[in-house]
């Protein structure tokens, strides 16, 4: 017979086995979308004292990792406790004259470059930090490339836990089934992280694939 105390404990116990722990970044190229991405969830999540990440139409906006602690999603009875860590986009060539063409004076456009080559290395770093991984695509771009194909090839190795994330599905350009083409053998899922479309979708498959 099974005691009432016994009864408690494993039902404590039940309880505490619905929660998961896990380290959570946002991979990709640049101006991909993943610091809006990080800005949406943060927003759902915190709401109104969410942090807001700055983003800007300009590639390499974001130069050093961008890290929130004892985030909390829920979900049908289950919990995800994760730290949420943004990072820089990756790229094979950083070019100051490619600053200059989007209006930035020459001094400026070098130390972005810079600071953008710094960043690629800090993510890159980063990866072992992490236990699972978002890799946000520009879904209105071809997602066949050096970056995005490495990218992958890096966290496999590494045992990561991957989603890809077609981003941007809110532009006419976009094409999902090019990504899926590129990249079976991954969960994809389809977002506007700028209007939000779809997320509740890429929340239903975090907790698939990495609870």
């Amino acid at each position: 017979m099974v005691s009432f105390f016994t009864k408690k404990f494993f039902n404590f116990f039940k309880f505490f086995k619905k929660a998961q722990k896990i380290s959570l970044g946002l991979y990709g190229p640049p101006n991909a979308g993943k610091t809006t991405l990080a800005n949406l969830i943060l927003k759902d999540i915190l709401g109104e004292d969410a942090p807001e990440f700055s983003t800007s139409n300009i590639e390499h906006e974001t130069r050093n990792v961008q890290k929130v602690e004892k985030l909390e999603l829920k979900k049908n009875g289950k919990i995800i406790n994760f730290n949420l860590i943004d990072t820089p986009g990756i790229a094979t060539k950083i070019d100051l004259e490619d600053f200059v063409k989007d209006g930035m004076k020459k001094k400026e456009a070098k130390e972005r470059a810079m600071e953008a080559t710094q960043g690629v290395i800090e993510s890159i770093k980063w990866i072992d930090t992490v236990d699972a991984v978002l890799i946000v695509l520009d879904s209105t771009l071809n997602p066949y490339n050096q970056v995005n194909i490495t990218l992958i090839a890096n966290l496999v190795n590494k045992n990561k836990k991957i989603i890809v994330v077609a981003n941007k599905t809110d532009l006419k350009k976009s094409n999902t089934d090019k990504i899926k083409l590129v990249f079976p053998d991954y969960k994809i899922v389809g977002i506007s992280a700028k209007t939000g479309d779809g997320i509740e979708g890429l929340y239903d498959t975090i907790f698939k694939e990495f609870y």
